[in-house]
C-alpha cells in the first residue's frame, strides 16, 4: 500500500507543480513596446564628451539623458560639467523584453541599416541621429515620476516615460531589455545664465 501511495504521489505533485510553472511563464510575458516623442526638459550636465559631442544631462527628477550635440548646436565648447542647460531633442526606442540571442551578446550595439531607418516614419532626419539596435540594462525605476533609465552598452543612459503603470510594475533593476532606438540629438542645447 505505501508502494501505490508513492507511486501516485510523483504525478499528482506534477500535476500540482506544473500549472504554477506555466502560469509564472505567461505571468512574466511583456509585450514589445513602441514610442517616439519630443523630450523638453532643464537639467544639469553631468558628462561632456567633447570628441564625440556627446552630453549627459540629470533632469529634475533624477533621469539621465546621453544626447548628441550635433555640428548645428551653437556655443558647445562654452558648456562645461554642472552648467544648467535647457534642451529639446527627439527620442524614438522599441523595446523588446526577450533574452538576447548569442549574436546579439556578442554584438551588443548595432547601427541598423538607411532603408530600416526610413519605415520608422520620423521627423526630418536633422531631428534624431543614427538608429541603432543594443543590449541594454535597466539601472533605475522610479515609480513616483513613471520613469526608467537604462544604461546602453557603451555606458550612455537613456530615461523612458513610462504611461503604462501595469508595465513599469514588471520590470526590474538588472532586467535586460532588447531596445532599438534614435540616438538623442539636441535640437536645441542652452546653457541657463
Amino acid at each position: 500500500m505505501k508502494t501505490i501511495t508513492k507511486n501516485w504521489l510523483y504525478p499528482i505533485m506534477f500535476f500540482l507543480m506544473a500549472p504554477l510553472g506555466f502560469a509564472q511563464d505567461n505571468g512574466t510575458k511583456i509585450e514589445d513596446k513602441e514610442k517616439f516623442e519630443l523630450v523638453k526638459l532643464q537639467g544639469t550636465i553631468t558628462e561632456i564628451n567633447k570628441e564625440t559631442r556627446d552630453v549627459t544631462v540629470i533632469g529634475a527628477s533624477g533621469e539621465l539623458h546621453t544626447i548628441h550635440a550635433g555640428e548645428d548646436v551653437e556655443r558647445f565648447d562654452d558648456i562645461e560639467v554642472g552648467d544648467v542647460v535647457t534642451l529639446e531633442f527627439y527620442k524614438y526606442f522599441k523595446a523588446e523584453f526577450r533574452k538576447p540571442t548569442a549574436k546579439e551578446v556578442a554584438e551588443p550595439l548595432v547601427v541598423l541599416a538607411e532603408a530600416e531607418k526610413a519605415d520608422l516614419k520620423m521627423k526630418p532626419g536633422a531631428a534624431v541621429g543614427a538608429v541603432v539596435k543594443a543590449v541594454v540594462t535597466i539601472q533605475v525605476i522610479n515609480l513616483p515620476f513613471m520613469y526608467v533609465n537604462v544604461q546602453g552598452p557603451n555606458g550612455n543612459f537613456i530615461s523612458i516615460h513610462m504611461e503604462d503603470n501595469e508595465l513599469i510594475q514588471k520590470l526590474h533593476v538588472g532586467q535586460v531589455v532588447i531596445m532599438t532606438y534614435a540616438e538623442a540629438v539636441a535640437i536645441s542645447l542652452t546653457k541657463v545664465e
